[in-house]
């Protein structure tokens, strides 16, 4: 009868209303993935200027690279803190809390005349700013109903991946066209936007208070030298010849002590400051192992890509980031066509495309050479961006889309820090590499390349007539030569990077065979 008469029932009612989002939770949710797109920029925008930065604050190479370190350890830190620190301030003061010291701090850094300045106020800024990132996540998987995942989850992923992928090329713009200040003082205006648009308009969830009296100090100071100094000896490791390096080898030991003391915390505390029960969720724990195998190719490629260009090409920051851009081009068109398909497909061929296709990437640079320029460079971006949100995107779903709401705020945080933790081993790995095999590579070019190879004293002689009448000419000329030999090694080391991460890509989409579709579950979409 109701429905001849067009009407709705109650239950049809309810069900349409738990479809429906309204405007003002849509606007506001539109506000934190700024927001965390901002948070997720500064990692890298700094990549493609620490030369001018360098100049300008009178730093070292050593003490210059902290500028970027320091963020990413402190980041690295508050991560998984955000989980209880969400539960216990809730969403709106959270989100706010970090976007109005994120946003502080940027200006801060943009003022510092000193590296010891810069580099505090990039810890800081590293710090508040990681709030922004799981709070997101976590808001996509509980306000919005599974039929809207879809458009969100699209949403999500490509700021996650785009933001450091295109990190260089606004960092490269801004400082062309400006100066290296401003690449924190842009922050400053949409901080302040996003602030007050999240004090307005968020209402997901309230806060718990009680909570910070049980906050678990000890838990907090073993989490932060677990995953600083683990941080810290990836990322200084690979240029220190590793443990030979009397800090890396103290904080290797410090990482050891903080490792166990943190683990006894969280499996014996009644209210542990990172509840890791989420990893006993499959599909959650699946999600996170290809989470931290994404990463590694997310953050490597934005490194290794940018190093080649300034080291054998010579490119300026704004060089570098004109070429950086087709694969954030390509994510961008990618990101709506994922979203489109990913209830149509199983997510596990999605994710394994996508793996395969950012093999191509990597196995068409095996061929590279010192001539390698833009346009050799567009294809194998282009898939690399392809891939990347391919397997992101049904990555997340996977992870999160099937958890409860009372775990999501928790277990968003722990699935973000895997996928920078991937980023931070990547990097480690791929400098090793490079560090490595470039010195096997000119240990063997040396030996060839001596008075009794014919093709060298050719090239030697001819070098030589060049420089006729400019000095030293044989000099001059075995310098040229030297430094030849020791590009094409570089060039080779490589080469060599990027046909391990076409194995280890290769192999990982064959992983996903083993997988179990996961089931829906009731976790995701559901409000409270």
């Amino acid at each position: 009868m109701s429905v001849a008469s067009g009407t709705i029932g109650p239950v049809q009612a309810a069900a349409v209303a738990s479809e429906t989002v309204a405007p003002r939770r849509m606007i506001a949710f539109l506000i934190m993935i700024f927001g965390m797109f901002m948070s997720i920029l500064d990692i890298q925008i700094v990549a493609a200027s620490l030369s001018e930065i360098q100049a300008g604050l009178s730093a070292s190479a050593t003490e210059v690279s902290w500028v970027q370190t320091a963020y990413l350890i402190a980041e690295v830190i508050a991560i998984p803190l955000s989980g209880f620190l969400s539960r216990a301030f809730g969403t709106r003061l959270l989100f706010a809390i970090s976007a109005a010291g994120f946003t502080i701090s940027s200006f801060m850094c943009g003022l510092t005349s000193t590296i010891d300045q810069m580099i505090l106020w990039r810890a800081v800024q590293g710090f508040l700013g990681a709030g922004m990132i799981p709070t997101v996540f976590a808001s996509a998987y509980t306000v919005f109903p599974r039929s809207k995942l879809s458009i969100v989850t699209p949403a999500i992923g490509l700021v996650a991946t785009l933001a450091p992928t295109i990190g260089p090329t606004v960092g490269g713009y801004i400082t062309d066209a400006a100066s290296w200040h401003w690449l924190f003082f842009i922050n400053v205006v949409p901080g302040i936007m996003v602030t007050l648009g999240v004090l307005a308009l968020v209402d997901f969830d309230q806060p718990n208070f009680a909570l910070l009296d049980h906050f678990d100090w000890f838990g907090f100071v073993a989490m932060a030298g677990f995953l600083g100094s683990l941080e810290y000896v990836l990322e200084e490791g690979p240029q220190y010849q590793w443990f030979d390096d009397e800090s890396v080898a103290i904080m290797g030991v410090v990482c050891v002590i903080s490792t166990v003391a943190f683990f006894y915390r969280v499996l014996t505390a009644k209210e542990p400051i990172v509840d890791i029960r989420a990893f006993t969720d499959r599909n959650f724990a699946i999600g996170s192992i290809f989470s931290f195998c994404v990463g590694i190719g997310l953050y490597g490629m934005t490194y290794i890509y940018p190093r080649y260009l300034a080291e054998i090409r010579g490119y300026n920051p704004l060089m570098i980031g004109e070429t950086m851009f087709v694969s954030g081009l390509a994510m961008f068109m990618t990101a709506p066509l994922v979203g489109r398909i990913m209830n149509k497909i199983d997510p596990r061929c999605m994710i394994g495309a996508g793996l395969l296709v950012f093999a191509l990437s990597t196995w068409q640079m095996t061929w590279i050479t010192s001539q390698y320029d833009f346009y050799e460079l567009v294809w194998p971006q282009i898939f690399r961006g392809v891939g990347i949100m391919l397997a992101m995107i049904p990555v997340n779903n996977i992870a999160l889309g099937t958890l409860a709401p009372e775990r999501m705020k928790n277990a968003s945080g722990l699935f973000n820090l895997t996928r920078n933790m991937g980023g931070a081993v990547g990097l480690a790995l791929i400098n090793t590499v490079l560090n490595n095999r470039t010195d096997l590579h000119i240990s063997r070019l040396h030996d060839v390349v001596n008075w009794g190879n014919a093709s060298a004293v050719e090239m030697l002689n001819t070098l030589t007539q060049r420089f006729q009448g400019q000095g030293d000419a044989q000099l001059m000329a075995l310098k040229v030569l030297w430094q030849r030999v020791h590009q094409q090694a570089a060039v080779m080391g490589y080469a060599d990077a990027f046909y391990l991460l076409t194995v280890f890509y290769i192999g990982l989409s064959l992983l996903v065979a083993v997988v179990k579709r996961p089931r829906p579950g009731a976790g995701a979409g559901v409000e409270h």
